[in-house]
């Protein structure tokens, strides 16, 4: 699909979508239940599908409604033999799930798109290997075998906080247990949503030191009604119109919020100021939409940018390719990406979404004031689906061809 975007201007209210990252946790607690619980402000993208899909074919009973969803029963000690489990592109869908499966001893096979099975999946081989479980890739898909029992897991923290968390689920089933980091951790405001979400639903880990987490025995998780707030990532496109001469309210986020995305607006205050030097370590998917208001004003310097090369494309590459189109002067280094201060001006070719849904909506907000057509705009879907539909509420003129 290509997204034809006019020169417009954005103005109005809008809510932000509910948190994917919240709502994927909640919806796997609430699934580990044994008595359902309901989630409120459901939204479903394409990755809180693919963890719904999921968790129905390991044996959860789940009722979609409008906007809420009646989950639970899954009891991972006994998933269907040689299920296979749709994850279609969604990483968090995988790497949260792949312990669940290693508790029964059950060949479960995992399948997506290519392009998910080539992210990072080493620290679930290596605990594999260690455990002498089937761990096998092949393309679009990942079989695994295994009994995962209490004990210490060694894990580094600096790959993905995904991993963390998948441990986080299923190491309550093992008994007494400790995550070990390796590393320092990066995306540490993701594992404090997963240890939020999963006190509500009756079990608590807790750090032993900055390096250490301690799931004691016995715990169980409890069923309990819970609405998903509104989403830190989703909101900074929307916010971001009001740095490209909008006028747009965004509402729906929760002042207490514990996603690290939520350092979007003192980010683009500082981008309006001056040329700042941003460390995005602890909000990585913001590092699309934060480039864009650079190239847009003074340029930036972006620290800790080394794990953009590992999601849903090279986010740093990527972005330099199609803010190039603009005139923008990018350069990319190992673990920093420096943005020049440059006159922009029309796109010189049709902008590339990279397959990547956070591409996608920052090259729309952008096109809004020079103008743009986008191939791919469908990666949209993946988190937002309605991402075109509020835009143009928002009066923005775009065509979907």
């Amino acid at each position: 699909m290509k997204a034809v975007i006019e020169k417009s201007r954005a103005s109005g209210s809008v809510t932000a979508p509910p948190s994917k990252s919240v709502l994927h946790r909640m919806l796997i607690c609430a699934a580990l239940s044994k008595e359902e619980s309901v989630i409120k402000n459901a939204y479903y993208s394409e990755d809180i599908l693919a963890t719904l899909d999921c968790l129905e074919k390991m044996g959860a009973r789940v009722e979609r409604g409008v906007s809420s969803v009646k989950i639970g029963g899954l009891d991972p000690l006994n998933i269907p033999e040689d299920v296979v489990l749709p994850c279609r592109e969604s990483g968090s869908t995988l790497r949260f799930l792949v312990p669940l499966a290693l508790l029964g001893g059950k060949r479960v096979t995992f399948e997506g798109s290519e392009k998910l099975f080539s992210r990072p999946l080493g620290v679930y081989e290596e605990l594999s290997q260690n455990g002498g479980f089937l761990f096998e890739k092949g393309a679009g898909r990942l079989t695994v075998c295994g009994k995962l029992s209490a004990g210490e897991y060694p894990v580094p923290g600096n790959v993905s906080s995904q991993f963390i968390t998948g441990l986080l689920f299923a190491l309550p089933f093992c008994g007494e247990s400790k995550i070990r980091l390796t590393t320092e951790i990066q995306s540490k405001s993701y594992v404090d949503i997963t240890l939020s979400v999963m006190k509500k639903f009756g079990v608590s880990a807790t750090w032993q030191n900055a390096g250490t987490l301690y799931l004691s025995s016995g715990q169980t998780f409890k069923a309990h009604d819970c609405t998903a707030e509104g989403d830190c990532s989703s909101a900074a496109f929307l916010d971001a119109f009001n740095f490209f001469g909008g006028s747009v309210s965004v509402s729906g986020l929760d002042a207490e919020t514990l996603q690290g995305d939520r350092v979007y607006k003192e980010h683009f205050e500082l981008l309006e100021k001056g040329m700042p030097v941003l460390d995005i370590a602890d909000c990585p998917d913001l590092a699309p939409i934060l480039m864009t208001v650079a190239a847009f004003k003074n340029g930036a310097r972006f620290k800790n940018t080394a794990r953009l090369r590992m999601k849903e494309s090279d986010r740093g590459e990527a972005m330099k390719k199609e803010l190039s189109a603009f005139g923008a002067k990018i350069d990319v280094f190992e673990n920093e990406i420096v943005v020049q201060k440059t006159p922009l001006h029309s796109p010189e070719r049709t902008l590339s979404s990279h397959n990547d849904h956070r591409v996608a909506m920052s090259l729309a907000v952008l096109s809004s004031v020079f103008g743009g057509e986008i191939e791919g705009a469908e990666a949209v879907s993946k988190s937002f689906p309605t991402f075109f539909e509020v835009i143009k509420n928002l009066g923005i003129r775009v065509d979907l061809i």
